[in-house]
């Protein structure tokens, strides 16, 4: 069902990402210009990370008709697996970013309303060096899911990535200017038009800009998912590096810069805790080989890949978080997210290499949708 208005106008506000999820959705790999031999390992990786999440919280995997055996076979039987067509996996910009309303009735009972967001895609940039050149498939995902749910739906066209901006729920949202004042965007919106979007649709006071995201991160023009997230209300984590060698070092350092002299929506001074990205990561020549020649990006031996701990998903309780190999900054990285998450158990994902190959990593494949049961309020007399 479609919602007249705006998520704000109507009361509505995304939720923070360590707020109760009813469940998880994700897609499926298998197209081949995008993971090697044929999404093989691909999936292998998408079913460690579904079954790490389904620990916590129900998940939902969405697969074509073509690979809906293949994936009910591999995954979990606690995981529910759908028939659903897409052009390939990434769900957090394809799939639905969901807002709710809080609101107390006459009646004393606190209600919670569950709607989402059914954003505008062109392909990570459309004719101007997008990922590839038919999306229709992915422009429907949003949508199919928020029609099985019965969620009213707020469809806005402007073009945007769920991956794109990252919010605290209480008013703040993050977001990169490399990725939505990129041309290849919304060429015709200033950015103070962009802001005003985020703050109808997403119900957030204040939007804070980084200028750049990951070094490397062509595929989605630099979102900030893999830059920079929020942990808890007024804390943040970033991608970091000492090395002044290195490409990332500029980025990190004016981002921090930037972060440390910011304040949220609610005011207050923002604390940044350093994450170590890994030593960098190439494209192996016999990786290469495994990919097909078809409609997709071209991928090259050699490339360096957007490899970064900050691509993690909260889950119920759960943090599931990339592992790359690199025994110093994994160990490093379970540490730091196992302090910044007290509360939650810290899952790395052996194998997560596969999905930064074809362009993203964990918090990219997945899609929290926010839980809130009808809870009594006393009312005074």
């Amino acid at each position: 069902m479609e919602a007249e208005g705006t998520p704000a106008s109507n009361g509505y506000r995304m939720p923070a990402e360590w707020e109760p999820h009813s469940q998880c959705w994700m897609g499926w790999p298998e197209r081949g210009d995008n993971w090697r031999n044929d999404a093989v390992h691909g999936q292998d990786a998408f079913v460690k990370v579904a079954s790490a999440i389904s620990r916590f919280e129900p998940v939902n995997v969405c697969a074509s008709a073509s690979q809906w055996s293949n994936a009910r076979a591999k995954l979990p039987k606690n995981v529910r697996v759908l028939e659903m067509s897409m052009n390939d996996s990434w769900f957090r910009d394809i799939g639905p970013t969901f807002v709710m309303c809080d609101k107390q009735s006459s009646s004393g009972y606190q209600e919670h309303r569950v709607a989402g967001i059914d954003w505008n895609f062109n392909g990570w940039g459309g004719a101007l060096n997008g990922c590839y050149s038919d999306w229709s498939l992915d422009l429907l995902v949003a949508q199919k899911i928020l029609g099985v749910e019965r969620l009213p739906r707020f469809p806005h066209s402007i073009i945007l990535e769920g991956g794109s901006i990252h919010v605290d729920g209480e008013g703040t949202c993050i977001t990169t200017e490399e990725c939505l004042l990129n041309p290849n965007r919304n060429p015709d919106l200033s950015k103070e038009q962009i802001e005003n979007e985020l703050k109808a649709y997403l119900g957030v006071r204040k939007v804070i800009w980084l200028p750049r995201g990951l070094y490397g991160d062509d595929d989605t023009n630099g979102h900030v998912d893999n830059m920079c997230c929020f942990v808890k209300p007024g804390v943040v984590v970033l991608a970091w590096t000492d090395d002044e060698r290195d490409p990332q070092y500029s980025r990190s350092v004016e981002a921090y810069t930037i972060l440390t002299s910011s304040t949220d929506g609610c005011g207050r001074n923002l604390e940044v805790i350093k994450l170590h990205v890994p030593e960098p990561l190439f494209m192996t020549e016999e990786e290469e080989k495994g990919i097909k020649s078809l409609d997709g990006k071209p991928r090259t031996a050699g490339t360096r890949l957007a490899a970064s701990y900050v691509n993690f998903y909260i889950a119920n309780g759960g943090i599931i978080a990339p592992s790359f190999g690199d025994r110093k900054y994994d160990d490093e990285a379970f540490h730091v997210l196992s302090s910044a998450f007290p509360n939650h158990e810290v899952i790395m994902i052996e194998g997560a290499r596969e999905i930064c190959l074809a362009g993203g990593n964990i918090h990219c494949i997945t899609q929290q949708q926010p839980a809130f049961p009808i809870v009594k309020v006393m009312q005074s007399r």
